[in-house]
C-alpha cells in the first residue's frame, strides 16, 4: 500500500490484516517503487497524490519493470476527474476507487483481483 496519509495507512492495515493479508506500507512514491521491487506483492493499493513521485509516475515505473508489470494495482485517490481515471487505466491500473471510499468495497475489489490472478 502506498499513501502519504498515515491515518489511512493505519486504517487499511488494520482492515487488510483482519482479512488475513500481509501489508507493506510506503509513504511516498519512490519508496513504493523500491518496496514493490523487493517484496513483489500480490497487489498494490496506490494513491495518486504523494510526495517524491506521484501515483502516475509510480504506476508507469511498475508497469515498465518486468518483475512488477503483472502486479494488480488499485488506484485509491481523491482525484476523480474523468481524465485522471482514464489516464490511470490506460497506464495499466487494474481498478480505480475514489476517496472517500467504503473500506469493504476496497476489500471486495482486492478479493476479486486475487481470484482473477489465481
Amino acid at each position: 500500500m502506498c499513501d502519504d496519509d498515515e491515518l489511512l495507512i493505519e486504517l487499511l492495515t488494520y482492515r487488510l490484516e483482519g482479512k488475513g493479508y500481509e501489508v507493506v506500507a510506503a509513504r511516498d512514491g519512490a519508496e513504493a517503487v523500491s518496496l514493490a521491487g523487493q517484496h513483489l506483492p500480490d497487489a498494490i493499493v496506490l494513491d495518486m497524490m504523494m510526495p517524491v513521485m506521484d501515483g502516475q509516475q509510480v504506476l508507469r515505473r511498475l508497469r515498465e519493470a518486468p518483475e512488477t508489470a503483472h502486479i494488480p494495482i488499485v488506484m485509491l485517490t481523491a482525484r476523480k476527474q474523468q481524465n485522471d481515471i482514464v489516464d490511470a487505466l490506460e497506464l495499466g491500473a487494474s481498478d480505480y476507487l475514489v476517496k472517500p471510499f467504503i473500506p469493504e468495497e476496497l476489500m471486495t475489489r482486492l478479493a476479486r483481483l486475487f481470484a482473477a490472478t489465481k
